[in-house]
């Protein structure tokens, strides 16, 4: 006797292993999908619960891999470094006046640098130096070595429990970006990137706050998504990038309404946070700005690697600026004159991966700002464990590069470390041509399989589509059809 099975919307992926080689592979070393009647007792493990279970676990290995460079007495000088366990996190508590009760921008000392980084995550620093001292941690000046040691290690703790939920956010957020893909955000919760790279710095406030922008555009609340997107922000610059495609993909798509909407809450948002630094202490708001302009080719750039190889690049800012200009006009030309309006997702990576690729900087942790993007972009396995190998090749090699072990004995460059940070944006530069390959042919598009059209889009989604081209004005009206369901069988794209 067979059983009727409910219909299943067009492009929800129910079973990864129907659709993904990897995925399928891994399920039969260890057993196979699951049948009929063990899939009638699996209600209770979601996606959303199984994916934050994951992401749980993964966050714990990042904390224990963090163990040796935890200074827990007075004199402990971990080689942090060589143990690859580095974090600003305790530096910056002391450097920057917070141990000292220093409110970030508010009181400055000529003791004390300002702390170089946008306005909302230095209230989120002031928040839990509050919190640590709520807890006991001893702050102020004049403290002995074990009280700083024991203040330093519970502003750390604070640290790790906040950021950890806030990469919980994260994860549930990508489950529920992209209608009818959740099991997607399995590659954010278990990424040995993550583990890695979480805790050296606040990068995960941006990232959660991006990651709920994302979903709240993709549930089509776009005045929500604007002031989500606004204060990501004023955590870090680069969601304001978001907005470039997000502004001609509704050009292309004539919602006007709902652009102008996001724009005017993120402005908002933005301006409300910006606003009492920029009034009261306009010196320590520009710091951060006046930081990245006289920062020359630094760590995990391709400026750097120029530099130590005795090629000093010069005007770099006017050249950094020039590349980007030139790379968001190649987006923005793919945007307007694709065959048929791209994915936002898609487009979003596009334009932080060029961002970073271009950038004076990559530090380890900026890998969290592009992996959610290429989840969105191109959610296949093989793409992220390419990804990921490469970005983990560049981890160990930049610490080890600052610790000196790459170094030859007979003191000559170690290339080594130029290899990582060639390999890393060779392997992103391969990702961006794929992306850009599945906004040229959509049949290639994983997302779009099975009828889909832009799940993650928002009102973008099954948008009425105007192409445009470079010989005249608007084109004729592009037909939203999606592209022919394929069935379910090996990925012939890996």
């Amino acid at each position: 006797m067979t059983v009727d099975q409910p219909a299943r919307p067009r492009g929800v992926v129910t079973e990864p292993s129907a659709e993904d080689g990897f995925v399928r592979l891994v399920s039969q070393r260890l057993g196979g999908p699951l049948g009929r009647r063990a899939a009638a007792g699996r209600a209770w493990w979601s996606p959303v619960r199984v994916t934050l279970a994951v992401a749980t676990l993964t966050y714990l290995v990042g904390m224990i891999f963090r163990i040796p460079c935890r200074i827990t007495v007075p004199g402990q000088a971990p080689d942090h470094f060589r143990l690859m366990c580095y974090s600003d996190i305790g530096l910056l508590y002391q450097g920057r006046g917070l141990m000292a009760g220093l409110t970030p921008y508010l009181q400055s000392s000529p003791d004390y640098p300002v702390l170089e980084y946008p306005v909302l995550t230095g209230w989120f620093l002031e928040l839990e130096r509050l919190l640590t001292r709520f807890l006991g941690g001893a702050q102020g000046t004049g403290l002995n070595d074990w009280q700083q040691v024991s203040s330093t290690l519970l502003f750390v703790d604070v640290n790790q429990v906040l950021l950890g939920l806030l990469f919980l956010v994260a994860v549930w957020a990508q489950v529920r970006t992209v209608e009818g893909r959740p099991w997607d955000a399995m590659m954010l919760a278990a990424s040995p990137c993550v583990a890695a790279a979480a805790q050296i710095n606040w990068d995960l406030l941006v990232i959660a706050l991006t990651a709920l922008g994302c979903l709240f555009w993709a549930r089509k609340r776009p005045i929500v998504a604007g002031v989500l997107l606004g204060l990501a922000t004023a955590a870090k610059l680069y969601p304001v990038l978001l907005l470039g495609p997000l502004i001609l993909l509704c050009v292309r798509t004539k919602k006007l309404n709902d652009l102008f909407a996001t724009l005017g809450g993120f402005m908002i948002s933005w301006s409300l946070v910006n606003l009492p630094v920029v009034l009261l202490a306009p010196e320590s708001w520009l710091a951060f700005w006046t930081f990245n302009s006289d920062r020359q080719g630094d760590l995990g750039s391709l400026w750097y690697v120029f530099e130590l190889a005795g090629h000093p690049v010069p005007a770099l800012n006017v050249i950094n600026f020039v590349l980007m200009l030139a790379a968001c006009l190649g987006i923005g030309w793919l945007i307007m004159a694709a065959p048929r309006r791209p994915r936002f997702g898609a487009m979003v990576f596009l334009v932080v991966a060029a961002f970073l690729i271009t950038n004076k900087v990559y530090s380890p942790q900026y890998v969290l700002w592009l992996l959610p993007l290429l989840i969105l972009a191109r959610p296949r396995w093989r793409d992220w464990w390419l990804f990921t190998a490469a970005e983990l090749f560049y981890f160990a090699a930049i610490w080890w590069h600052l610790a000196g072990v790459l170094k030859p004995a007979d003191g000559s460059a170690d290339r080594l470390y130029w290899v990582a940070v060639i390999l890393r944006i060779g392997v992103q530069c391969y990702l961006v041509v794929q992306v850009v390959l599945d906004a040229l042919r959509p049949e290639r598009d994983l997302v779009r399989a099975g009828g889909a059209d832009d799940p993650g889009g928002g009102v973008l989604d099954r948008a009425a589509d105007r192409g445009w081209s470079l010989t005249g004005l608007w084109s004729r009206p592009v037909s939203t059809a999606p592209a022919p369901a394929r069935a379910a069988g090996p990925d012939p794209d890996g």
